[in-house]
């Protein structure tokens, strides 16, 4: 759930500059870059710090999707035939630019999506990351390769990849920068042209990356960024585009696939989550507890593979949950550009109403706050503290609505059994997070949990890996992004085959029985030949 965004005629130059990096007119200058020339209006950006107005973006219009993609696939044919390593090049150059220039993105993203610094470098370096990645693992993927054929001998058959044609990216305001370029950069590396529609909270983001994108040397055009509403933008984008990547709630992810499946296109998506962390009788608790304060506050908890529920064995449930509660409190909220805060502000005035509501509800029908539970509007508009709740049962909305906020609840458990059992009791399955001296155990029970995403002794960040395939079970989500599913999701894939010496039915000397029996007979002996993959 996100704020309103608010919607005026164009604004003059707002005088106020926002850090020593950050300036109107540097927003004025990415705003230019949104793919909407014919706009009539714009959108308000607010800054969450403190509910003022940080910026306008062009407000896009349908048209501005049809043309934008229409743009990007006329630069996508000559893409298309570039080779992978100098689509790579760009890639890698775009990279040290990511890194050169991260102090004026950390200040953007901040800026426009209210979290702490140290997670906003988190977006720096996975973005950064994703580039590298598949700048040297593209061709790997893609290239063509030979797969078995029909019959040994008589057939020869090659796996071909091609792209797709242009993506169309529909990216949340939690992670301004890592949602709308994460998924570009394979797209890219595979071929494609790409539309991103960033959230109309956090647009300011998305528009650096493009900038910079071509300032690597991507072909202008191919990447092409329309703001203005998911509501208006969503239809036209599926519609235009040849495949949809979307992250955000399960609610809108509904709607989104049923668009598309009413087209017959593809699309992956990851939703929503209502992650648990399971502490074991022989858990490291000094590792445990920071570690459950990093998965319940970052990003003020606004992450999909956040910790929400918190399941601890009874041998040790007292001694965790004390200093659990002693941890959060103890954390530091902020507003300011500088990596002293832990912990920084919610999106927005909805958002804060949503985290406040469930635990107004949760302590209004017998839960118990151990830590936190408070607004803090002397920090500025949309703070609120890391909170933890024990006592909360299933009527609460708390116990299975996904809550994207710092707000935990703690269960006692009789039994890892049992710790399991409640891990899986959810229409969720994106993450979970398991803590134990004996990672041996750990990862027996890891494939016992229905989540996409597993973490042992960590909450969140250690299955957020490159190489590894991320997504979600049950209602978190379709398909995965990283690794070989990452990008090949953005390519269709072609079988080539040759038939050599003998056509592969009943030749001219034998007669359709003849053939079935040699055939028969053929195949019990291959059998016993190695598949070649």
């Amino acid at each position: 759930m996100a704020r309103s965004s608010k919607q005026t005629e164009p604004p003059g130059t707002a005088a106020r500059q926002w850090s020593p990096r950050v300036s109107a007119a540097l927003l004025e200058r990415l705003a230019a870059r949104a793919a909407a020339p014919a706009a009539t209006k714009t959108i308000v950006i607010e800054a969450p710090f403190s509910g003022e107005v940080l910026g306008h973006v062009p407000q896009g219009a349908p048209a501005d999707v049809v043309a934008a993609c229409a743009q990007a696939r006329e630069a996508q044919q000559e893409w298309a035939q570039r080779s992978f390593a100098a689509r790579a090049a760009v890639m890698l150059r775009f990279h040290d630019l990511v890194i050169d220039n991260s102090a004026e993105i950390l200040d953007i993203i901040q800026l426009e999506s209210g979290k702490a610094r140290r997670h906003a470098f988190e977006e720096v370096l996975d973005v950064a990351i994703q580039a590298r990645y598949y700048a040297h693992t593209a061709a790997a993927f893609l290239e063509p390769r030979r797969r078995q054929g029909a019959l040994p001998v008589l057939t020869k058959a090659w796996e071909h990849h091609h792209p797709r044609g242009v993506i169309g990216i529909i990216a949340p305001w939690n992670y301004p920068l890592t949602l709308a370029v994460g998924d570009a950069v394979p797209a890219l590396m595979a071929g494609n042209g790409v539309v991103v529609k960033p959230d109309a909270l956090t647009p300011f983001s998305a528009l650096w990356a493009a900038g910079l994108l071509e300032e690597a040397g991507l072909p202008r055009g191919l990447l092409q960024v329309v703001t203005g509403r998911g509501a208006e933008l969503g239809e036209p984008l599926v519609d235009a585009a040849d495949y949809l990547m979307f992250t955000g709630s399960t609610a809108t992810g509904r709607k989104v696939a049923a668009l598309a499946a009413e087209r017959l296109k593809d699309s992956s998506m990851e939703l929503g989550g209502k992650n648990a962390l399971l502490v074991l009788p022989d858990a490291n608790l000094r590792r445990a507890v920071p570690g459950a304060v990093r998965g319940i506050t970052s990003n003020g908890g606004q992450l999909c593979i956040s910790i929400e529920r918190v399941y601890v064995h009874a041998a040790v449930y007292d001694v965790f949950a004390a200093r659990l509660a002693v941890s959060l409190r103890a954390v530091r909220l902020g507003a300011s550009l500088t990596f002293l805060e832990d912990m920084g502000s919610l999106i927005g005035a909805d958002q804060l109403a949503k985290v406040a509501g469930h635990v107004a509800d949760a302590v209004g029908k017998g839960a118990e706050v151990l830590a936190g539970g408070n607004a803090r509007p002397d920090l500025g508009a949309y703070f609120f503290e890391p909170t933890l709740l024990s006592g909360v049962s299933a009527e609460m909305d708390l116990c299975r609505a996904e809550t994207f906020g710092p707000v935990a609840a703690i269960y006692r458990c009789a039994s890892v059994d049992e710790m399991v059992a409640r891990a899986n009791d959810s229409s969720y399955g994106l993450n979970a997070s398991i803590w134990t001296r004996d990672t041996r155990f750990g990862r027996e029970l890891a494939t016992r949990i229905q989540t996409g995403t597993v973490n042992i002794n960590e909450a969140y960040s250690a299955t957020w890996a490159s190489a590894s395939p991320m997504g979600g079970f049950k209602e978190s989500g379709l398909g995965r992004r990283h690794g070989a599913q990452g990008i090949v999701k953005f390519t269709e894939a072609q079988t080539v085959a040759v038939e050599r010496l003998l056509a592969i039915d009943t030749p001219p000397f034998l007669n359709h029985q003849q053939y079935a029996t040699l055939m028969s007979a053929a195949m019990k002996l291959l059998k016993r030949v190695p598949i070649v993959k």
